[in-house]
């Protein structure tokens, strides 16, 4: 990507267009633009994934000549800010976040905010989704992304963007003069059940559950981007679309081998 000296950017989310999260981001991007979309859900749609809105109609209100609430999902938001707000010309650049919690290891297949990042590229922008780690019920460390959020941009600015690919970006649970630095690393992958149904009876003694993150401790490598959160380390994460398993390639091909 040749950044332009003026990038247009469309910012979504999945913590909803109030979030904090959101307004800083846009605040950060301000720093090096002024031509900046805000195009995310009218309430929480954390956990969405990369779903759409197929079987209801999406309800948009425009809040200013650059600020629309959506009744969808961050997929949807993306999809609408470069389809049909950004016709004249679309977005240099999509920021999605700043989300208000984890987006590490497999949250990416879980996360809103990563699918936003994620219909970016399908549609051939440069993309991003940035996410500030937090311990729940503990103070969120907005400064530590406020203090690096912009050095982390600008220098994504300059990256040879490849289709298909996106960046994953987690700052670190630690106020910023505790941020060790900045790794590139790999997706890593925690210990099984992360995510368990609890049970709950109403006031009808008729069921009903809630899902509870659990996230255990454990598959943390040297290298990954679950080490990286340990050490206090803003991780950069490169990930992509295609999600071939390519070494099972070759056993998969001798399995369905007529001659087998």
């Amino acid at each position: 990507m040749t950044p332009a000296r003026n990038p247009r950017v469309l910012i979504v989310n999945d913590d909803g267009i109030d979030a904090p999260g959101i307004v800083l981001l846009e605040e950060i991007a301000r720093q090096f633009t002024d031509d900046i979309w805000v195009v995310a859900p009218d309430e929480e749609r954390s956990g969405a994934g990369h779903s759409l809105s197929m079987s209801h109609p999406i309800r948009m209100r425009q809040r200013d000549e650059r600020h629309f609430a959506v009744k969808g999902t961050p997929t949807d938001c993306a999809l609408l800010g470069i389809h049909e707000l950004m016709t004249d010309r679309k977005p240099d650049l999509l920021l999605s976040g700043i989300n208000r919690g984890p987006n590490l290891a497999e949250d990416i297949t879980y996360s809103g905010t990563a699918s936003a990042a994620i219909e970016g590229v399908m549609l051939g922008i440069p993309s991003v989704a940035l996410s500030q780690i937090i311990r729940y019920k503990s103070e969120v460390h907005w400064d530590t992304a406020r203090a690096y959020a912009p050095l982390v941009i600008r220098r994504l600015l300059d990256m040879r963007w490849r289709p298909g690919a996106f960046v994953n970006v987690n700052f670190p649970d630690c106020p910023p003069d505790a941020v060790k630095g900045i790794r590139v690393t790999r997706q890593g992958m925690r210990p099984t059940g992360a995510f368990m149904p609890v049970r709950r009876v109403d006031e009808r003694h008729v069921p009903y559950y809630w899902i509870k993150a659990v996230f255990p401790d454990g598959g943390h490598e040297p290298g990954n981007d679950l080490q990286a959160a340990l050490d206090h380390e803003v991780s950069i994460t490169p990930l992509q679309v295609e999600m071939t398993a390519h070494a099972l390639v070759p056993e998969l091909e001798s399995l369905f081998d007529e001659g087998h």
